[in-house]
């Protein structure tokens, strides 16, 4: 009977009124300031003494038992699918149970209609993924660079001394004399060239390479059944831009006919073997990315305007400049270290784009 008093006495204040009659001239208070009720019940005070519903005192034992960490259901889910993901991988290409992994493999090989013997990975990384994994550049190809040189009758030496592995960009004006694919090279020469069962037009091997950029052609046999009007635009149709890396060895018999290797390349240096051809309408290009070849490159303008803009990695970026423009117009090669020097291209002029180049070591 004591404690019974007691406790009443307590939730009574000094001048006799109840919690209710404060917590009512509490809220009418409240109402005065401009504070509605939903802003009134978010207050810590309201929310420690409204009763707890029973989802709600099982989610605060489990954020004690767990250290105050507490997952939501639709979290639980995902982690178990990823922790029961990877036993299967575990299982399968470790253990191989239920099935070998050499199974599983085949079957997704065939389901994407890839040759198992002919691809060298089981899924393409993304550029973006790459890029992470890239190692830092040495900044002193670009420190220092702020144009790209325009030069002709450049000796060997004089172009291995200053371009050929030092990363920095040049442009040879006369880089393409005594060849006769600029009379030759068009966009039926090279339509021409390939046979209808050419592995070139469905990249149906490994080592032949198709860009579609931002077109929507598969394949480079879908390049050449588009309408004449649209080749050279004649019509309404969006610009094109494409590129590929020609693995017919007929065809390649026949470009070789009408260029050779540049005249200022080093002796000793190999260009390789795969041609890697670029052609388009002006408005397009590809754009900015760096390239995974190992090897600096050449490529020579054939037809066409092409305008490059070039950008230092970004651990260059407080040492080189910022970025390098520069136009290639027809009968000029360009050369550049596509794995150290961002690149983007485009498409200048009114005149359809051809370029052939090749890596050299």
């Amino acid at each position: 009977m004591e404690s019974s008093q007691m406790s009443t006495d307590k939730t009574i204040s000094s001048n006799g009124e109840t919690p209710r009659v404060l917590f009512k001239r509490l809220y009418e208070r409240a109402a005065q300031l401009g504070i509605d009720g939903h802003h009134l019940s978010t207050l810590s005070c309201i929310t420690d003494i409204r009763p707890k519903t029973k989802k709600q005192i099982e989610e605060e034992e489990e954020r004690i038992a767990n250290g105050g960490l507490v997952w939501s259901r639709t979290t639980r889910y995902f982690m178990y699918a990823i922790l029961l993901l990877l036993a299967s991988i575990f299982c399968v290409f470790f253990l191989n149970v239920p099935v070998s992994g050499e199974q599983v493999t085949n079957w997704w090989f065939s389901f994407n209609d890839y040759n198992l013997y002919n691809e060298r990975c089981l899924i393409d990384v993304h550029e973006s993924i790459s890029l992470l994994f890239r190692p830092p550049a040495d900044c002193k190809f670009c420190r220092n660079v702020t144009h790209v040189d325009r030069v002709s009758g450049i000796s060997v030496a004089e172009f291995e001394k200053d371009y050929a592995y030092s990363g920095r960009p040049v442009i040879i004006t006369d880089g393409m004399k005594n060849w006769t694919a600029l009379d030759v090279f068009s966009f039926e020469f090279f339509k021409g060239i390939y046979s209808e069962d050419s592995p070139a037009l469905s990249s149906s091997e490994r080592n032949c390479q198709f860009f579609p950029y931002q077109t929507k052609f598969k394949n480079l046999g879908e390049v050449f059944q588009m309408d004449p009007a649209r080749v050279d635009l004649t019509d309404s149709s969006n610009p094109w831009y494409i590129g590929w890396s020609n693995c017919d060895i007929v065809a390649g018999g026949i470009l070789r006919q009408h260029y050779s290797k540049p005249y200022f390349l080093p002796e000793v240096s190999e260009s390789s073997r795969t041609d890697w051809i670029f052609m388009g309408t002006p408005g397009y290009g590809a754009e900015m990315h760096v390239d995974n070849v190992g090897d600096p490159s050449w490529q020579a303008q054939v037809t066409g305007h092409k305008k490059w803009q070039l950008e230092p990695p970004p651990e260059c970026y407080y040492e080189c400049v910022a970025s390098l423009d520069v136009v290639v117009n027809p009968g000029e090669i360009i050369v550049l270290d596509t794995n150290i020097w961002f690149h983007s291209t485009k498409n200048v002029g009114s005149d359809l784009s051809i370029t052939i180049g090749s890596e050299y070591d």
